[in-house]
């Protein structure tokens, strides 16, 4: 029970800090660096903290640069591009 509560938390807050940023490459830092702190944590729950925060880490980053490109197509919409 609590490692599915702190696996939902993990990534809330991780989703949370892959919107921080304005650059495709601040998002992907800001949710790697979330990734990877989440993934420690529910890794040590595990016995393995390192394992956890390198798959943190990467789902982190692709989280952040699937928003980065989700809020940049937002913008070319809003802004009549059809491209």
């Amino acid at each position: 029970m609590m490692k599915t509560f702190l696996v939902a938390v993990a990534a809330t807050l991780s989703l949370a800090l892959a919107g921080c940023g304005t650059t495709t490459g601040s998002r992907t830092a800001s949710g790697a660096a979330g990734g990877a702190a989440a993934g420690a944590a529910i890794g040590s729950l595990s016995g393995d903290a390192g394992k956890g925060a390198l798959i943190g880490a990467g789902v982190g980053a692709a989280s952040g640069y699937l928003y980065d490109s989700h809020e940049k197509e937002k913008k070319r919409q809003e802004r009549g591009y059809d491209y």
